[in-house]
């Protein structure tokens, strides 16, 4: 194998396929970066088992970013390959394969020799495509993983609840993710209808990975496509493979409220001002508890600790009808919830003191926060 090859343009493919690899593993092969280049197409991919990530370049003939002058494959230290393609300034690299397993990466004045692993050690790893794939806007993919990700557990104790609930009928997407004190949910339409359902749960976290590899090409489409026990993304070229968890995701529909006593109208940026700074005197930094209370058009939050003092935020806030409510929340969450949101102005739904508190805005009707509230007494 031997080539030059534009830095940038290396840079970028690895920066995309280094996201897979685990220094973890306990499978040594998979510390490293596949290199397969053919004279129409240089091939990267890495794997930690959990995420495989791969990416190509397609390459001309005339092609003055790249030029091959002897195919092959190989296995490179991806630690390595980053951090020497990321650190050498030349405008081009040239990579070559000498005695079979050594490989000489090399420009004007630097000179760096690593050991190679041959390519047959690689697993076997599929990237099929299904036949029934869905299709996503680039930019609509990237809101669903941004407003509903953080809403996931981090606790292994129930797997489920660390990924995203992906529910597709026909033109219908909903998107569900909770740990049991909160709950996102992401409903959108797809442009064209899947010849499939799926109900699937996608780990949180690798979502996450892939929607940071995503530009803002907002007349791209996400292709997903379901195979067994695992779910494919592609997007231009790259594709990006998951597992996915097993278990069935509870179903979340009962938990939101469908009627309400009180709704509250008020700008978001306001909101989040005033949780947060009731929230800097609060003792618990995990739940961060703060107490909301209304009185008329002026919205209250208060927060209180013994050993630090206490803090009251008042506020102002449209109200559906002269009712009023005192209730407890997780500040955290709150304003989790409310961060999630790229509109103006907010509706914070209330059902009672003891029941689920529901953020919504009419001004993007897709999206719906469920904050549970906390008993302080």
């Amino acid at each position: 194998m031997k080539l030059t090859i534009k830095k940038d343009i290396l840079l970028e493919a690895l920066n995309k396929v280094s996201k897979a690899i685990s220094t973890k593993n306990l499978i040594p092969v998979l510390a490293g970066i596949k290199f397969e280049l053919k004279k129409k197409k240089l091939t990267l991919t890495a794997s930690d088992n959990d995420i495989t990530i791969q990416t190509f370049i397609n390459i001309d003939e005339d092609d003055e970013n790249i030029k091959v002058e002897k195919e092959g494959s190989i296995i490179i230290q991806g630690k390595y390959i980053l951090d020497i393609v990321r650190k050498l300034p030349d405008k081009f690299i040239n990579i070559e394969v000498v005695d079979e397993l050594k490989i000489l990466i090399y420009t004007e004045n630097s000179e760096f020799n690593l050991n190679g692993i041959n390519e047959k050690e690689y697993p076997n790893i599929s990237l099929d495509e299904s036949k029934s794939k869905v299709l996503i806007n680039n930019n609509i993919f990237k809101s669903i993983v941004n407003q509903t990700a953080f809403a996931a557990s981090n606790e292994e104790i129930k797997p489920v609840l660390t990924g995203i609930n992906f529910n597709i009928s026909d033109d219908n997407l909903e998107c569900n993710s909770t740990d049991s004190y909160r709950l996102a949910r992401k409903v959108v339409k797809l442009e064209k209808s899947s010849s499939e359902n799926f109900n699937i749960v996608i780990p949180s976290h690798n979502l996450l990975e892939f929607s940071r590899i995503l530009d803002d090409d907002e007349n791209e489409n996400v292709e997903i496509h379901v195979t067994g026990s695992k779910v494919l993304f592609v997007y231009k070229n790259l594709k990006f493979q998951s597992r996915l968890i097993n278990g069935t995701y509870p179903n979340t529909s009962n938990l939101i409220p469908n009627e309400d006593f009180l709704v509250i109208k008020t700008n978001i940026n306001d909101l989040y001002d005033v949780v947060d700074r009731a929230s800097i005197l609060t003792s618990d930094k995990e739940k961060n508890t703060v107490t909301l209370e209304t009185n008329g058009n002026v919205l209250t939050l208060k927060s209180s600790s013994q050993e630090i003092g206490r803090v009251e935020e008042k506020m102002e806030v449209e109200k559906s009808n002269n009712e009023d409510i005192r209730i407890s929340f997780s500040a955290k969450y709150m304003m989790e919830a409310l961060k999630s949101f790229s509109t103006e102005t907010v509706e914070i739904h209330f059902v009672g003191e003891v029941k689920p508190i529901l953020v919504k805005s009419s001004e993007d009707e897709t999206l719906t926060q469920l904050v549970l509230p906390i008993r302080t007494y």
